[in-house]
């Protein structure tokens, strides 16, 4: 059987790029911002195959919103990158709470199917 031990045990503290924000003007509005990229890719860190995903982020906006040229450089950064799928969404989450302090956020990886297994993972943040 071969071994996955150690293929992300520096995940968390991979450099990536910063995702910028902006002041949001609308802080005594509740409302919730939508962001969807139906073409991310990593690579899997056993095979080195490509994966392929839907990845949509829902979050409620504090102090800052996210600035989206950014975050999808921030997205591409990962199209070279070994990692699995469940540490790619909760370390895109951890990176997007971090930039923009949100109220709450919700992330959910669709990832296409791969040896007849289809996954899908999702992260969640609230404020405590």
């Amino acid at each position: 059987m071969p071994s996955y031990q150690g293929l992300q045990k520096n995940i968390r503290k991979l450099k990536t790029p910063k995702i910028e924000v902006w002041r949001n003007q609308y802080t005594d509005k509740d409302y919730v911002v939508i962001l969807e990229n139906p073409e991310f890719t990593c690579v899997c860190p056993k095979t080195g195959l490509p994966d392929f995903a839907n990845i949509t982020i829902k979050y409620n906006p504090n102090k800052w919103c996210v600035e989206l040229k950014s975050f999808k450089l921030y997205l591409i950064f990962y199209r070279n990158i070994g990692i699995f799928h469940e540490h790619a969404i909760n370390r895109i989450l951890d990176d997007f709470v971090n930039a923009c302090k949100p109220g709450w956020a919700c992330i959910n990886g669709e990832f296409n199917v791969r040896g007849g297994i289809k996954t899908t993972v999702s992260a969640e943040y609230k404020r405590s």
